[in-house]
This record gives structure tokens, sequence and C-alpha cells, in this order.
């Protein structure tokens, strides 16, 4: 407790050169903690919304169907399993069929794909309830960075080429009722969706589908071998392995600001140990061990960390609380990175990750302090008290 006493009223008597290396320990303590809440955020709101606009509970692909390869669609579908019919009648399950277009905007040629959802569906966010036309028309929706692609906007028609499961190509015209905006580009770019039933007809596969995205959990349903099922942790995990690319970035943040912050704390305990010889040699006559003087200066180091907490605490929590309620502006053109990110992001603050950071700063201040400090084991008290150290 002495030593506690000591340390604090040798740190308070140091006036502005402390509270410099006090300020600049808390911007690293509210930057490191912004930033990573920030890719917290980040991350909560692009699973939530992947999840509520295409992964739902899970899905059943056909056996055939890879999202990454489009020559697969020609053959990926088939029709819905007997085990599942009542739960696509009571629209807990929802089949979506796809396919290969391309349409002409202004006589323009765009590749793209197609794909046939019930209007009726609650089970995904789309808003498919748009998917209504005059008699003879073929509604679509697509999304707003479609339409900026292409120029559609709400209420034009354009020209829809498509070839049927005969390989024959067919054409007619199809008109958008609406144009939504998400944050989900994989529900976005390059598609545009028409009514199933509608979609069934113009490729001659009626009743049949080639995913079927369900509300519930189905893991422990066993199907025909045609359809396989794929979990939320399945479909999320592309947009985990992201999230492992970003966390990366995070850490670099971190050791920079740490960085930043430590080498005040060195700087300042080289400088303090200089200047205070004399003192260190006095406490050395006064009885006090050379191990003693050197957890004094340990802890004189410490507790910057300390301060520098109580002062970010004092700043910092109204700005990131207000950051956290209105969020984080991002320019639309983010959408080009082709994962979920709205435009604007939440931070989330986890009371794990301010402790945490407190706790790994104040660890690292103290080993940066006790570095310097082991100099004091090897003085000389006689040449301390004279100012010059052996």
């Amino acid at each position: 407790m002495l030593a506690f006493k000591l340390a604090l009223r040798n740190l308070l008597g140091a006036g502005l050169r402390t509270w410099l290396n006090v300020i600049v320990l808390s911007f690293s303590f509210i930057i490191i903690i912004w930033t990573k809440g920030l890719l917290e955020g980040w991350d909560r709101q692009a699973k939530n919304d992947m999840i509520r606009w295409e992964v739902a509970e899970g899905q059943y692909w056909h056996k055939d169907y890879d999202p990454y390869d489009p020559f697969t669609l020609s053959d990926s579908h088939g029709p819905v399993p007997q085990e599942l019919s009542s739960r696509v009648s009571d629209t807990s399950i929802i089949p979506v069929l796809i396919t290969q277009g391309t349409i002409y905007p202004q006589g323009r040629m765009h590749s793209l794909i197609i794909k046939g959802i019930a209007p009726e569906q609650k089970v995904v966010e789309l808003p498919t309830a748009k998917l209504t036309a005059g008699e003879g028309e073929i509604p679509a929706i697509i999304g707003k960075a479609m339409a900026a692609s292409t120029g559609l906007k709400e209420g034009d028609y354009v020209t829809l080429r498509w070839r049927d499961r005969n390989g024959t190509f067919d054409a007619t015209e199809i008109r958008i009722t609406s144009v939504f905006e998400t944050t989900v580009p994989t529900a976005d770019v390059g598609q545009v969706w028409l009514p199933l039933e509608d979609l069934r007809k113009m490729m001659l596969l009626p009743g049949e589908a080639t995913i079927l995205i369900t509300a519930d959990n189905l893991s422990d349903v066993r199907v025909t071998e045609e359809w396989i099922y794929k979990d939320q942790e399945t479909l999320l995990s592309d947009i985990e392995k992201i999230i492992q690319a970003k966390s990366s970035v995070g850490v670099i943040i971190w050791g920079i600001m740490l960085l930043m912050s430590m080498l005040a704390v060195f700087d300042t305990q080289v400088l303090s140990i200089f200047r205070r010889q004399k003192e260190i040699g006095t406490y050395i006559a006064l009885g006090m061990t050379r191990g003693q003087v050197v957890r004094l200066f340990t802890l004189e180091g410490a507790l910057h960390s300390v301060l520098a907490a109580l002062v970010g605490a004092v700043y910092g929590v109204p700005l990131l609380m207000l950051q956290s309620a209105r969020g984080v502006k991002i320019p639309l053109s983010s959408s080009d990175f082709g994962i979920a990110m709205a435009e604007r992001l939440y931070p989330v603050y986890s009371l794990a990750l301010i402790t945490g950071t407190v706790a790994i700063v104040f660890v690292v201040t103290t080993i940066v302090s006790y570095w310097p400090s082991r100099k004091i084991a090897k003085m000389n008290p006689t040449e301390a008290l004279r100012g010059r150290i052996q």
C-alpha cells in the first residue's frame, strides 16, 4: 500500500509529462475499443442480414447445384421431395428455381441469374408480394444495385431471354414491379426475381426447384439423395472466412496503437530513471532494496494505464454510446466488396471487449515499465546519490 501511495504521488507530481502520456494512452484505449466494436458490429449485422434475406434457418440444395459454377444451373433442378411437400404447402419451405438468362435494357446485353420464388412466401425478407402484374404480364423485382447497373426502374419493361429444359432459347417481356434495397449482394447483384410458377412454365419444369429455403432447422429430416441439406453454419461459412480475414486487420490496428502508447510509456520510464538517480539512491540508502525500487518504478508506469482508463471513460463512454446509437456512415460503393454491408454500421461494445482491452493494455504497460526499470538493480547507491550511474 505504501508503494502504491508513493508511486501515485510521484506520478501526479510529474505534472504535464504524466498527463500527456495518460491522454495518449487513453486515445489508444478508445481507438482499440472503437475499431474492435465496429468490426464486431459489422460481423453481427452481416450475419443477421444474410439470415433474414437469403439463408433463413437452412436450405436444401439439389445435388448438382453449385452457386459458383453457372454451368450447373441447367441440370440442377428436380421435383420437390414428397417428405417436404406438406411443409411447402404451409409455406414453411420455399422452393426457388434458378437458371441463367439475359436481359436487354436500352439495347444492351446484360447476363444475369433468374430466380423464381413464390410471391406469398414469408420466410425471407424479399418483397415478393410485389410480384404482381396485369393480365398477360410477367412481374419481376430487382435490387437497387441491379437497377443501377442496368438503368432499369420501377414500371419499366425489358426483354428477358432464357433457355428451357430442352435447350431451346425463348424470350418475353417482363415488367419491373419493384426495386428493393438490401445489404446482401447475393440477393441483388446480377439477379432478377420472378414468380415461381411463371418461371416453371417458362422453363417447362412443373413442380421443380433448385433450392428449398426452410423456416425451421430440418437437419434431422431425411429426404432422397437428390437433395442435400445445408444448415446455417455451412451457408454462412463464406462470410465467416471473410470475418476471420478482417480480424487480422483488427490485430494490426491493435498492434500499432499499442506500440504508439507503449513507446510513450517506455520513453517516460527511461527519462524518469535518468533524471531521478539521486532519488533512487536515497530510496536505497533509506533501506529499500533494489527489488523494491524496481517494483516502485514499475508500478508508476503501470498506473499510467489505470489513469488512462479513467480519463478515457470520461470522454470515451459518451462518444462510443453515441456512435453505437447513430452508427457509422459507410459509402455506397462498399457493396462492391461482395458481402453484406449496410450503408450504416452500428458498433457493438461488449463487456468482454472493454475489460479485455483494459487488461491487455495494463499488462503490456506493466511489462514495458519493468523493462527499463531493471537498470535500477545494477546501480551503485553511492554513485546514484551523486547523480551518476556506474
